[in-house]
Order: C-alpha cells, then structure tokens, then sequence
C-alpha cells in the first residue's frame, strides 16, 4: 500500500480534499498525466481540434440518449408514436431529439475530419499504429450504432433501410439467410429486429465505443501526439530541458484547452444554428420519409442512408456483374503480364497464376451482390492496414512530393462523389462514376506500398517548425 500524505499546515479544506482523495485515488498524478504535464507538439494547427470535438459530440449523444430512452417505447406498434410524444409533449423532447439527431451526423462530420487529418500528417505511423486502429475500431462502433440507431424512430426509411441493409447480409455464401434471420430475431424486420437494435444501441455497442475511446487516449498518451511535420518530439534524439520536458512541446493544459475551448465554441453555434433552423437540413440529417410511419406494405420510390453511409452505399451499388467480369480479366490479364514480363522464378510464376485463377473462380461463383458486401465492408477493413501500406520515407505531406497531395486530393474528391452518388438513384452514368471512384478508392490503399514510395521528398527538418501568433 503507498504511503499516506498529510496536507500541508494551513492547507485549505480543498487542498485537504484533495488529499485525502489522492491518498486513496491517483486524481491529482491523472491529471498531471493526462493534462498539466502531458507535451503536446507545439506546433499543433486546427486540424487537431476534431479529436475534443468529437469527445464533446459523444457526451453529447450520451446524455440526449438517456433522455430519450426514459420516453422512447422499442416496440414496433409504439415506436414512431413515442417519438412522436417526445416531440409535442415532453418538455423540451423536441430539443433533445434534435440534438440526438442532429450530433449523429455531427459525430460523423468531425471523425471523418479528425481521420483525415490522420491520414495527410502520418499519425498512423510508427509508433502511433495502435492508435490509428483503436481510432478505426471508434469508426467501426460509430457506424454500427448509427445503423441500429437509425432503425429506432420506426420511419419508413428506418424500416425499408434496414430491410435493405440487413438483406445484405443474406448474400454471404453459406451462412448469409441464418445470419439474417438472427440479426432480424424473425423473417421480416419487425419488433423482435427493433428490440435487438434497440439493445445494442443502448447498451452493447456504447460499452464497446467507450472502451476503445479509453484505449484510444491512453495510446496516445503513451506514443505522443503527432504534428503537421511529423517530427517526434518525444523520442531519444528529441531535445529536452533540465527537466526531461521536450523543448519542442508544450502542456497541453492549459495552452491546447484553451485552443480546444474556443473551437467548442465555433462548433456549439454551427451545432445550435442547424438545431434551431434546419433540423432537417435539407433532409440529409432527418429523411422526410422517416416523419411517416413504416409500412411495411409501401416501399419508397427511392431508398437511400444517411448520407454518412453512402459512400460506402455507393460502393455497394457499383459492383455489378459487368464489373466483376472485368476484375476477372484485369486479375487475369495481370497475372500473364507478371508472369512474361516478371523477374521470378519457376515457383513464382506458378504460384501466381494460382494464386490469380483462385481469386477468377471466386470472383466468378459467387455473385455481384456478394462481392458488393464484401467491397463496402473491406472499404473500411482496408483502414486498419493503412500503417503498413503506406512506405514512404517521409510521414507528413508537408513534406511529401507536391504529386502526392494532389493523389490526396483526387481522393477526397472521388470520396464526395462516391457520398454524393449514394443518395441518388441509380443511373448507368452515376453507376459507372462510382465504379471509378471505388476503383480509384482500394488503388489508392492497395498500390500505396508502391506509389507512396515514387518522388524524391523534402528535407525534414530535426525539430518542429512553430510560427509564433
């Protein structure tokens, strides 16, 4: 057991409180840890404020939830009503719905961001990989409770999206009508569907998202934080003062909770402006199919989720047979070229064609909508690979080949796009623009150990570069 401490003669009953607190929990030593006497880069930019926005968003859906919950009924002959209830005569249910509502996609809008700036400065590389994969277990959680969430006001794009997605999962070979039928709890989407969603978005999935966020700080508290140079500031060769502080880093209490306090406020009145005008906000936050009761005799002219999802919806939609034929020839073609053209040896080139009519014969037993699942999942699977695909000497984009920022660029675009094709019907051109762009999308993760590594990079300086203001 620790040796107890006594506060110091004339200490005031708050420094007494906190001593007898520390005495018996290490408050004070977390605080320092974690806060006064954590080192931040101190050259962090506003690309680092996405990460406290985003843990202000999850207190956010947290204490709206538990409200919600005490009115929402998970059955499906009440949902939409208790909804509906929470709306018109709960006091103040229509604000805290809102705000529920309204923080789902704005939970979406600073991850994405927050992994963005992830992906252009290199913090998913050594020694920050465990970071980047508990980040990406928070992205897998997120999108998991926002799809069961969804499903709970008992709207018609709740019901006929979940019909569509939870049908998807019929398409896996051998198992795929089981795995439905247990995801569902019957052969329709009906109240026993709503009671497990309902579960898991209360409980199960929140426990699971709050363990990775923990996990997630802690590794980073462990490693460092990175910084738009990605110089490490923590390392061995990192100069340091008398007292082992680097000298490139600042506490980031209360220098970066500042910082961090006035971008909450920025983001509180974009946050409260849509809250109060545009709930809605043009039916991307709310669908005005989902202000009608689910019926499971009328389906939508057009169904489509939430714009959060459609990227990968998109994903989905492009795999066609057409198109899984030409990933046939292309793996086929590939294979011939890199068996004549090719540096291998005899057991080489025949452990490539192998390996290439395998993956033609799986491409061709199975069908399109199989492979469509299994692109829309590896969309994100592929992110946990991303510290070991990326292999360029340089970790930054300050510091990469200017080509590389326009790869990055051309990425985010085809990324929009492929959001933006998500929510519109179906067309051949909108199809083959987002055959393109998923294309576009797994080369540039697929290929990166290759082009990661072309163009000669800038010098990277041995310490932060900082611009005082």
């Amino acid at each position: 057991m620790a040796e107890f401490k006594e506060a110091p003669a004339g200490a005031s009953m708050g420094e007494q409180l906190m001593t007898w607190v520390d005495n018996r929990f290490p408050a004070t030593k977390m605080y320092k840890e974690h806060m006064s006497e954590y080192y931040a880069p101190k050259n962090f930019n506003w690309w680092y404020i996405f990460g406290s926005l985003a843990m202000l968003v999850l207190v956010i859906q947290i204490v709206t939830g538990i409200f919600l919950v005490m009115h929402y009924k998970p059955d499906a002959a009440l949902a939409f009503g208790s909804v509906e209830y929470i709306m018109r005569d709960v006091p103040w249910g229509w604000l805290i719905r809102y705000m529920h509502s309204t923080g789902a996609s704005a939970f979406f809008v600073v991850v994405y961001l927050h992994m963005f700036r992830g992906l252009i400065y290199g913090s998913y590389r050594k020694p920050r990989e465990l970071v980047w994969i508990f980040g990406c277990g928070i992205f897998l959680c997120l999108m998991a409770e926002a799809f069961m969430g969804y499903l709970l006001p008992w709207g018609q794009m709740s019901y006929w999206g979940a019909q569509v997605i939870v049908n998807l999962f019929a398409a896996v070979p051998f198992v795929g009508p089981d795995l439905a039928l247990l995801i569902r709890g019957d052969y329709v989407v009906g109240d026993a569907t709503l009671n497990r969603f309902f579960s898991f978005h209360v409980i199960a999935v929140p426990l699971v998202l709050l363990g990775l966020v923990v996990a997630h700080i802690i590794a980073l508290h462990e490693v460092g934080s990175n910084n738009p140079d990605g110089v490490e500031i923590k390392g061995p060769k990192a100069p340091k003062d008398a007292n082992g502080h680097p000298l490139d880093g600042i506490p980031f209490h209360p220098y970066y909770t500042v910082h961090d306090v006035y971008g909450v406020g920025l983001f509180l009145m974009v946050f409260t402006a849509i809250i109060f005008f545009a709930p809605e906000l043009g039916g991307y936050f709310l669908e005005y199919n989902n202000f009608i009761p689910a019926d499971p005799l009328k389906t939508p002219a057009h169904i489509a989720p939430v714009w959060y999802f459609t990227p990968f919806y998109s994903m989905l939609r492009a795999t066609t047979d057409p198109m899984v034929n030409v990933l046939a020839g292309v793996v086929g073609l590939g294979a011939v070229l890199t068996v004549l053209k090719g540096n291998f040896s005899g057991k080489g080139k025949i452990a490539t064609l192998v390996i290439a009519a395998v993956a033609i014969f799986l491409l061709k037993t199975f069908d399109a909508k199989f492979w469509g699942v299994v692109v829309m999942g590896g969309a994100v699977v592929i992110l946990f690979f991303l510290p070991w695909l990326d292999h360029s000497p340089v970790k930054s984009i300050r510091y990469r080949p200017d080509w590389h920022k326009y790869m990055y660029g051309v990425f985010v675009v085809f990324f929009l796009v492929l959001g933006y094709l998500g929510i519109q019907p179906p067309t051949d051109i909108g199809t083959l623009i987002a055959q393109v762009g998923t294309l576009f999308y797994f080369g540039f993760f697929l290929l990166m150990p290759w082009w990661s590594k072309l163009g000669t990079p800038k010098a990277v300086p041995e310490r932060v570069t900082f611009h005082p203001h």
